[in-house]
């Protein structure tokens, strides 16, 4: 099979990073959290070729991680639609099994302890896929959509957080999930996306092997990576924002209920919509290159008060944008009450398990 030299990693990288189009349609995907022990490997196996629901697919990426992926939709109202009609269909197949469908993004992560595979297998979350946008510099131009995901990622992490609790007790986190990322930089180097998103694919570790994919591909030529390699490295990196053809923004933690409808919404809002990204842009400005933004996002979410002036900012913007575009009333409202309920309170969801669990006698 056919090696990869490390010119030959960063061409196919690069060149599969960013399939430009005009923004509209809209992905979703949405894991569940499973108690343990989990669904058997038998399933899990099965599930791994990602047998088809009504509209999307179901996956596993381990026994406690369950995903439903829906396909593109021409806008949120459809997507919201086709998603509340996938969720509910493996639940039986899960309940079959013994097995409870969590409502926080993770239960027994420990930030100081956890593996490289950890965010993947053991953690849910919210995963937005929207188009990558057109070259140029334009209002839908790929390298501000990039720039502008990056800037927005820790503000709506904050806004989501909800894995506080390790084996039931305060973990000192209000995102375990989150924690995991604590290291990463507030933004990507340098002004080509393109470029950005092959340097984190090529320095970023290969599970399994201790190394990153830029170290293995200088080794020898019996020694190097494969095109399957690649595939398998890109299919497991999960950043906040990364360039899968599409702009996929996993920012969002698992939210009780339907509350899913709420990321789906207010990222897709911020990002297509010109006058809504405009505001968003003015509205993370002052977070720009801020030391350790991660951290403060997975500790404090909306505690902290820069984070909490630019989620205000951004969730007033992205509410009137839903308002202009006729988003259906329904979503219009599950953003306003989540915008009541939390942000402009200074809170995430995690407050709410973090008062339930220190309420208990």
């Amino acid at each position: 099979m056919l090696s990869l030299t490390e010119p030959a990693a960063e061409l196919l990288v690069a060149d599969h990073a960013f399939t430009p189009g005009v923004p509209g349609f809209v992905g979703l995907a949405v894991d569940l959290l499973l108690d343990e022990p989990g669904l058997p490997g038998s399933l899990v196996g099965s599930l791994r070729e990602r047998p088809p629901l009504r509209h999307g697919l179901l996956g596993a990426r381990s026994p406690r991680i369950a995903v439903v992926s829906g396909p593109p939709s021409p806008g949120i109202d459809v997507c919201a639609g086709r998603m509340a009609e996938d969720l509910p269909m493996p639940l039986p197949l899960i309940a079959g099994h013994g097995i409870t469908v969590l409502s926080e993004a993770a239960d027994a992560v420990d930030p100081a302890t956890a593996g490289g595979d950890t965010f993947a297998t053991a953690t849910a979350g919210i995963r937005v896929a929207l188009e990558a946008g057109v070259e140029g510099d334009g209002p839908y131009g790929l390298r501000r959509r990039w720039d502008l995901a990056h800037a927005l990622a820790p503000v709506l992490a904050a806004a989501f957080a909800n894995a506080p609790l390790r084996r039931g007790r305060p973990s000192g986190w209000r995102s375990t999930r989150q924690a995991l990322r604590r290291n990463l930089p507030s933004a990507p180097p340098g002004p080509d996306p393109r470029a950005a998103w092959t340097a984190l694919v090529l320095d970023a570790p290969v599970a399994g092997t201790g190394r990153t994919l830029r170290a293995w591909s200088r080794s020898g030529p019996g020694d190097r990576p494969t095109v399957a390699d690649l595939t398998r490295h890109l299919t497991e990196l999960r950043p906040p924002v990364a360039a899968r053809g599409h702009l996929e923004l996993d920012v969002a933690d698992r939210q009780p209920g339907n509350g899913w409808r709420v990321p789906l919404a207010v990222i897709t809002a911020l990002l297509d919509d010109p006058q809504a990204a405009t505001e968003a842009e003015t509205a993370t400005r002052a977070l720009a290159g801020t030391p350790r933004v991660w951290e403060r996002t997975a500790r404090d979410a909306l505690t902290d008060p820069e984070l909490a002036a630019a989620a205000r900012e951004c969730f007033v913007a992205a509410y009137a944008s839903l308002a202009r575009q006729g988003v259906s009333r329904e979503l219009r409202d599950a953003v306003a009450d989540f915008t009541e309920r939390y942000v402009l309170r200074g809170r995430c969801p995690a407050d709410d398990v973090l008062d339930r669990a220190t309420a208990r006698p």
